[in-house]
Parts: C-alpha cells; sequence; structure tokens
C-alpha cells in the first residue's frame, strides 16, 4: 500500500547500486495516478516494456448491442517485477510520460500464465518444450513422464 493502491509491495532491490529509482513506483520517485487497468501481457520484446492487450465491451445503439474491441498499451517494468512472460496477467497503473508511447508502468502481476496460454498467445499449436513439467498441466506431465 505503500503506493497509494492495494497491491503487494515487491522486495527490494538485490543490487541498490545499479536499480533504476527514478522509473520504479515502489522503491524510487515515479507517482502513480489516473486509471488502473488490467490486461494479458502480448509482447515482452523490448527492453524494459511489456506491450498489455485489454478487451472490452463497446455499446453500439443502433443494433442494441455490444462488439469487442482490443487496446494495446506500452508498459513500463520496474526491475523488482522482472521477469515477466507472455500470457501473464498483470494490473498497469497510469503514470506521468516516461517516453514518447510510455505512459503506464506495472505494478502487479495478478496471474502467471500456464504453457496451454503461452501457445495460444504466440499461435504454436503445442506449449513450448523448453517449459519445465511444473509449467505444464499435470495431464500433460504425466504424458510426458510415459513416453
Amino acid at each position: 500500500m505503500a503506493i497509494g493502491l492495494d497491491v503487494e509491495t515487491p522486495p527490494e532491490p538485490a543490487n541498490p547500486e545499479e536499480y533504476d529509482y527514478e522509473k520504479c513506483p515502489f522503491y524510487g520517485e515515479l507517482p502513480v495516478r489516473g486509471q488502473i487497468l488490467e490486461g494479458t501481457i502480448v509482447s515482452t520484446d523490448m527492453d524494459k516494456t511489456v506491450v498489455v492487450e485489454r478487451e472490452y465491451d463497446v455499446a453500439v445503439p443502433k443494433y442494441d448491442r455490444y462488439m469487442k474491441r482490443r487496446s494495446r498499451i506500452p508498459a513500463h517494468v520496474p526491475g523488482v517485477l522482472e521477469p515477466l512472460s507472455v500470457g501473464d496477467t498483470v494490473k498497469i497503473a497510469e503514470t506521468r510520460p516516461l517516453s514518447k508511447t510510455k505512459s503506464h508502468v506495472v505494478v502487479e502481476v495478478t496471474e502467471e500464465a500456464t504453457a496451454e496460454d503461452v501457445a495460444e498467445l504466440t499461435g504454436e499449436s503445442e506449449p513450448d518444450p523448453q517449459l519445465s513439467a511444473d509449467d505444464l498441466g499435470d495431464d500433460e506431465a504425466e504424458d510426458e513422464g510415459d513416453a
């Protein structure tokens, strides 16, 4: 609750001399304000940045129905929350502009991705073979043990 939100404070950085305190809402000087959004990480290709995709419904009055929309929001990842992976569900908070496109920061990881989620988001037919048996579901782990 140190940043004014109902999120758990992560442990302090391991190497304080090299840590970027300027862009950390927990142990640094970065204020959070405005919207708190929740979404799924779809890209971790950039350094210290993830792309969070959220899906929401928009009313279409002409047809008296709803349609789905998506928005992709680049968000800064503080060093105390690294590493994040594709498929994780996170909460992001609005903050001052950190770069041309980044005005949000990740404040909490609400749910970690399973191997099936990662395979679905990346478009692969099978889960990544590099993932451990703990990351896979119990059924798949037993199948691999039988083979």
